[in-house]
């Protein structure tokens, strides 16, 4: 129980903490339960989607969805994806970008990010939402790209020093139960939302080997660039595989 309220402190801004004490031991293994905070952050996208489509146009429901989100994980993905943006963007070799990428102020290549990032999201769910009808695509695609950027750290070594990290925790090494049970928490709302739309099984299917297909590549190019990956790969990475999968699945829904 202390694992999830350690999990729910870190990646929300649920102020638990000011009730439950949680030992440092516990926010080490919080990465394997990342997916499982996707049910909580996609639910409350599908619920503030739904109902505020009862009053509002779909496209200021989904603004008001996004928004939701953002005040529940206090912009901690965004965060990331903009230092990302900023490090792989204006850093030239290793140090350089890590140094860039703990650098607390936005550059111009974050605000950019950020800006298309948004843009394409909003846009994105305009034309995918009326076409799926199910504000459940929410949850399974949140929870899925957590659960794939949770992985990074199977793959690749923490870059810097547990000294050096912004939060002060280097992830600690995770058990095969905890994969097993990190791998059911992601993939289960995805199969089910592939089972209440049918008709778009096909759409679902290509965009699911579509993400993978850039989840490598960004692994591949944090091996290079960095030989490993920080907290702000992770976010970043759940952020651009977000995007890409509706990307995908725009492309797919329109041109079948």
């Amino acid at each position: 129980m202390k694992r999830i309220i350690a999990a729910i402190t870190f990646f929300t801004r649920l102020p638990l903490w000011r009730w439950v004490t949680v030992d440092k031991s516990y926010y080490e293994r919080v990465v394997p339960l990342w997916p499982l905070m996707g049910w909580l952050t996609g639910g409350v996208m599908a619920l503030v989607l739904w109902l505020t489509s009862m009053v509002f146009p779909l496209s200021v429901s989904i603004i008001l969805a996004l928004l939701a989100r953002v005040l529940l994980t206090g912009a901690l993905h965004e965060d990331g994806f903009a230092d990302f943006c900023d490090a792989f963007g204006g850093g030239t070799d290793r140090e350089r970008t890590l140094a860039i990428m703990k650098d607390s102020h936005v550059g111009t290549y974050g605000v950019l990010g950020l800006s298309f990032y948004y843009l394409l999201f909003y846009h994105l769910l305009l034309h995918i939402l009326p076409q799926v009808g199910s504000p459940f695509i929410l949850i399974a695609v949140d929870t899925f790209c957590k659960y794939l950027s949770s992985t990074i750290i199977y793959f690749l070594p923490y870059a810097r020093k547990a000294s050096e990290a912004k939060n002060g925790l280097i992830y600690a090494h995770v058990t095969i139960p905890e994969r097993i049970i990190s791998f059911l928490c992601g993939i289960l709302p995805i199969v089910v939302m592939m089972f209440l739309v049918v008709g778009f099984m096909f759409q679902f299917f290509l965009s699911l080997l579509s993400i993978i297909i850039i989840y490598l590549l960004l692994l591949y190019m944090m091996r290079r660039r960095l030989h490993g990956y920080t907290g702000d790969c992770c976010g970043a990475t759940f952020i651009i595989l977000e995007a890409t999968f509706y990307l995908f699945m725009c492309l797919f829904l329109f041109s079948s």
